[in-house]
């Protein structure tokens, strides 16, 4: 219940602004959170590099493709090189999660059931008229996401 009253004060204005505007929003101030602690959660050069090893782990893997053992090598390479950028990028997932959760437990009650906010000229197969709230949000955090990134220099 108090959580429900602070969501309903924080985000009460956004909900009352128009379909799609108000996912929009919403989607907007959730994915600044999420990439401002990924930044400051994490050490950016680090990840740069281990983002750069990746890239290069890439290459090597088309130039050997015909090679299966040259090739297990690297892929072995590209597994570390995973599971250390995962281990740097974990903190900032952790601290968002449960936020997250339950905001999105909160959206739910928040737009109603089977409404379409974003609805599209013509009909989808599997998507239908249009998208729900959560159909919208994830659509629009990808875009906003890919931006976001970009600006704030996240690697």
């Amino acid at each position: 219940m108090a959580l429900e009253n602070l969501f309903n004060y924080i985000f009460g204005p956004i909900i009352s602004l128009s379909s799609p505007l108000n996912i929009l929003v919403i989607s907007f101030i959730l994915t600044l959170i999420v990439n401002l602690a990924m930044k400051f959660f994490t050490n950016q050069k680090v990840m740069k590099t281990l983002k750069e090893e990746s890239e290069f782990f890439k290459e090597e893997m088309k130039k050997f493709k015909n090679e299966p053992q040259k090739l297990l090598d690297i892929q072995k390479k590209t597994m570390e090189n995973s599971m250390k950028y995962l281990r740097h990028s974990l903190p900032a997932t952790l601290v968002t999660l449960l936020p997250l959760l339950l905001i999105f437990g909160w959206l739910r009650q928040a737009f109603p059931a089977g409404e379409i906010l974003l609805k599209f000229p013509f009909k989808l197969p599997l998507l239908g008229a249009g998208l729900g709230w959560l159909g919208s949000y994830i659509l629009f955090s990808i875009i906003f996401n890919i931006a976001l990134r970009k600006i704030l220099k996240i690697h």
